[in-house]
């Protein structure tokens, strides 16, 4: 499989009346072709902010992609001009939102906002685009579509309006499906029943997809690799199940540790990670998550960890190896 999406060194800030909000902190990351990566980390780590700026959504003002590259198909996308990136939204690249209510037009029948994907990038006459979008919502799972495709909005459930929502984005084959927080607002039968549609939708269709959370649970079932952020950084990237057996960055291990767990003997009591995160407009000099950490030294006041490679596809931004609690090997030498 070849590489579908290379994002170099990203920055993405917010210019307020109380200052500079660092949203994305230079972050770099790869996609195959066919790859499922999982995107997590608590609600302000940047999540959303950082692919949403692939696709140019970011509100602008007050937002501002200051500086990057993000290569999708042999183009850097942030260098297009709106008509070139609209050609790319929606067709190659597809955005599934957290809130479907919000992201469908009210007065307008789900039908119709299927079908004008269909209409303007792929030249469909109405007759055409009717019956591929009755197809779409048959598709995923949509039960008399036929009878549903002219309903509005507020006629469908929760989980089917996102059901109708993922039709919309698999509507012009999409070689990349971002699904930003799809299952938050459905109760958990739903969650399972939207999760196992993309999988098997990805795996027919042969999509790479983005999957961002919250929730650990989610990505363990779902993703091939995680990437990790706190406070607008990626401090850590993994094959999934690495990740699960062997976390490498401190902010992961309180993850993973306030996660339930049905493959250990004994049950243990699950543990918060004390105190919050760090304010954006005020970002600390060394690493964000200093006050919060366990395995703190003294460096990480002065400078922010690198990522860098702790094993094999697997790479941690600390200044500390947390399998032995010592510092690296760089900084036992310096602090001596």
């Amino acid at each position: 499989m070849g590489t579908l999406l290379e994002v170099k060194d990203l920055t993405t800030q917010f210019f307020t009346q109380d200052g500079v909000v660092h949203a994305v902190n230079g972050i770099s990351y790869t996609l195959d072709e066919g790859e499922t990566l999982g995107i997590v980390g608590e609600s302000g780590c940047g999540k959303s902010v950082g692919v949403m700026s692939l696709v140019r959504l970011i509100p602008s003002p007050p937002g501002k992609v200051v500086s990057g590259e993000v290569w999708f198909d042999g183009q850097n996308l942030l260098k297009l001009s709106d008509e070139e990136i609209r050609s790319v939204r929606g067709n190659k690249i597809a955005m599934i939102f957290q809130d479907p209510m919000t992201s469908l037009n009210p007065v307008l029948t789900v039908g119709r906002q299927i079908s004008e994907a269909l209409e303007l990038h792929l030249g469909m006459d109405r007759k055409q685009a009717r019956v591929r979008t009755i197809e779409l919502l048959q598709l995923v799972g949509i039960p008399m579509a036929a009878d549903r495709v002219d309903d509005y909005p507020h006629q469908f459930s929760g989980g089917m309006r996102q059901r109708a929502m993922i039709a919309m984005g698999l509507s012009c084959n999409p070689q990349l499906l971002i699904a930003d927080e799809p299952t938050t607002a459905l109760d958990v039968t739903i969650q399972a029943q939207i999760i196992d549609l993309v999988k098997r939708l990805r795996d027919e269709l042969g999509m790479a997809v983005i999957w961002i959370t919250h929730d650990l649970g989610v990505v363990a079932g779902l993703a091939d690799r995680v990437i990790v952020m706190y406070a607008g950084y990626l401090i850590e990237e993994a094959p999934v199940k690495e990740l699960y057996l062997n976390p490498r960055h401190p902010y992961t291990i309180g993850l993973l540790g306030s996660l339930p767990r049905l493959d250990e003997e004994r049950p243990r009591q699950l543990k918060s990670i004390e105190g919050l995160p760090p304010d954006l407009i005020a970002l600390p000099k060394g690493c964000p998550f200093y006050e919060r950490c366990n395995y703190r030294i003294d460096v990480c006041t002065q400078e922010m960890p690198p990522l860098e490679t702790v094993g094999i596809n697997h790479k941690a931004a600390c200044h500390v190896d947390v399998t032995t609690a010592q510092p690296t090997a760089e900084h036992v030498y310096q602090e001596a």
